[in-house]
């Protein structure tokens, strides 16, 4: 009897030491990052490159579009063929300085430093160029628990925040772009960390240098990723002039931007592509100002209206409400700004309801009837029937439940914490609001430009959804199930997003194929034999002005996204064909057939 009793605690010391693994905060955010990862590596290389990756791509080969320093290969006078040894001939910086400066105006260069390292590891194919925003996007989940669980102090809320983080929609897109976009946010909030472990260095009265130079070094890499960063770095300063008054913090801080600005910024906004920034970003105000008033339908560019009130109050609601993703996908282009205000006006009144009669331990009935009621009335009064208009009705509910969790610290430096995180995650939209104003467009109000605050963003939202399980039952079952209709709306995106089906996010509206020039490539290295000839389409250029001006006549860009992807020994005679603007041609050399490598069916295939 003795020993059975032995066995049976052993068992059960065994099932409780298995379940308390299971339960660790390291195991869960280890099975966290690899969801994230998983969910960043599917379908990463299924869809072709669309315009900016493919500027993102010839700019880390220091191959200026149109030739600009290629004119021996493709502009010599009397010479007819070129061949991709010729293309690939050894490209100094000013190679890639004018690449820069000509597709990004001058824009991102500590992205193509990196991805350019990153290419000579690993080559350029789509999965390649593509995996540094994969795994950015992925380290943005593990720096977001960190945060929560130092600054917040419990592994619970630190878990939510991973996890939403790890399927937030925004992360999955463009981690599936070779853009700036995921290295540059995650710098940011490496900097944010770095920040905030100064403060507390700082308050034990240490002289922390490591992390001051991993502070300098942020900035600039974040600022030179892309200029809007600096948003997020205004807050740590508001935020250290609301709450700080110790000068040598101030002076390490201080000496961290100048160390950061005179060793990587003002070198390169002085002596390389920087300089050309602000000239174009002039330019393009002037531009998409003047066609906000003239043309602000069918420019080529998007709609652009003018900066009313109402145009960018109308604007910035989807990016607002993208940032939370208990309001994501709420846009006046689907739901009607009437419907909304409608929507979020019975929210306010349930608002009422709840904060007047609704938060004692015995809730009235009749509140745990009107609640839910008030979140459906409009249905009486909208005029499209959707259900994403219960979540835009819950919202406010969703939002004083936020302030009450907010409201639930007490602690000074965790209420100075969560400011931050408020600043963090609307300064940014603010700052591109003003800017529109400014310019007189709304072009600039984007997701992607605000796309800095959705760490931030999804802190405050894992605070929301932690306070809603605490709330009454007639509460906590009207706002759970909101949630649960809001996760298959989420569900929804992300498939949309996997199959190419959200312009929003992927800027594509119907199904890319896989690269199209890369598949070239392949066909033309499999049916190429001494003696034949490559054509390449070559459609007129039709710059709008001096500043597009390429001082060509007909566009060589075909050619040079191929030849990317071309052995760069290969002597392949190639050329252009001026009279045709859609297929890649092999003309074999024996027989004069003409073989059709790829159609790109005017602009089907050229993303």
């Amino acid at each position: 009897m003795p020993n059975l009793l032995t066995t049976d605690r052993m068992t059960n010391d065994s099932r409780s030491g298995l379940v308390t693994q299971l339960r660790s905060p390291h195991l869960l955010i280890f099975l966290i990052l690899l969801l994230a990862l998983g969910l960043r590596l599917y379908k990463s290389s299924v869809h072709g490159l669309y315009l900016d990756e493919k500027f993102t791509l010839v700019n880390t080969q220091g191959v200026a579009l149109e030739g600009y320093n290629q004119h021996d290969v493709f502009f010599t006078p009397g010479k007819t063929y070129f061949t991709p040894k010729e293309f690939w001939k050894k490209k100094e910086l000013k190679d890639y300085i004018r690449a820069i400066i000509q597709t990004d105006i001058g824009n991102s260069p500590s992205h193509y430093a990196l991805l350019w390292a990153w290419i000579e590891v690993f080559g350029l194919s789509d999965l390649s160029i593509r995996m540094p925003s994969i795994i950015f996007s992925t380290l943005i989940v593990g720096l977001i628990f960190m945060l929560v669980r130092r600054y917040l102090r419990s592994d619970s809320l630190a878990l939510l925040c991973a996890f939403l983080a790890a399927i937030e929609p925004f992360f999955i897109a463009y981690s599936h772009m070779a853009r700036n976009y995921c290295m540059t946010i995650f710098v940011a909030l490496l900097g944010t960390w770095f920040f905030l472990r100064i403060l507390d260095r700082r308050k034990e009265g240490k002289q922390p240098i490591g992390l001051y130079i991993g502070y300098g070094l942020s900035f600039a890499i974040a600022t030179l990723g892309h200029y809007l960063a600096i948003t997020i770095f205004m807050c740590h300063s508001i935020y250290l002039l609301l709450f700080n008054r110790d000068l040598k913090t101030y002076i390490g801080l201080g000496l961290s931007y100048i160390g950061g600005a005179v060793s990587l910024i003002i070198p390169w906004f002085v002596f390389g592509g920087g300089k050309y920034t602000f000239q174009t970003l002039a330019y393009q105000a002037k531009l998409y100002g003047g066609l906000a008033l003239t043309n602000p339908y069918n420019n080529g560019f998007g709609i652009i209206l003018p900066a009313t009130i109402g145009n960018v109050v109308k604007k910035s609601i989807p990016v607002l409400a993208d940032l939370f993703m208990f309001s994501n996908g709420l846009s006046t282009d689907t739901l009607a700004f009437r419907n909304l205000v409608i929507a979020v006006g019975l929210g306010c009144i349930a608002v009422l309801v709840v904060h007047r009669f609704g938060r004692e331990r015995s809730v009235p009935t009749w509140v745990s009837v009107v609640v839910p009621l008030l979140l459906v009335a409009g249905f009486a009064l909208y005029s499209v029937q959707s259900a994403r208009l219960i979540v835009a009705a819950a919202v406010p509910l969703f939002y004083y439940l936020l302030y009450q969790a907010m409201a639930g610290y007490t602690n000074r430096n965790d209420r100075r914490f969560l400011f931050l995180l408020v600043l963090m995650s609307t300064i940014p939209t603010l700052f591109l609001i003003a800017i529109a104003f400014r310019n007189g467009h709304t072009y600039g109000i984007t997701q992607r430009y605000s796309g800095f605050s959705f760490p931030y963003a999804l802190i405050l939202v894992g605070l929301t959804i932690r306070q809603v399980f605490r709330q009454p039952a007639y509460l906590r079952l009207t706002l759970a199930a909101v949630l649960l209709l809001q996760s298959y709306y989420i569900a929804e995106l992300l498939y949309r997003i996997y199959e190419d089906q959200a312009p929003k996010y992927t800027y594509y509206g119907r199904y890319r194929i896989e690269n199209p020039y890369n598949t070239a490539a392949e066909r033309i290295k499999k049916l190429y034999a001494p003696g034949d000839t490559v054509l390449y389409p070559s459609p007129r250029t039709a710059p709008r002005d001096e500043i597009e001006n390429t001082y060509t006549t007909h566009s060589i860009i075909d050619a040079q996204y191929t030849n990317l992807y071309l052995p760069k020994d290969a002597t392949y005679y190639q050329r252009m064909d001026t009279t045709q603007t859609d297929r890649i041609i092999l003309v074999k050399g024996q027989s004069g057939q003409h073989i059709t490598i790829f159609d790109f069916e005017g602009t089907k295939y050229r993303y």
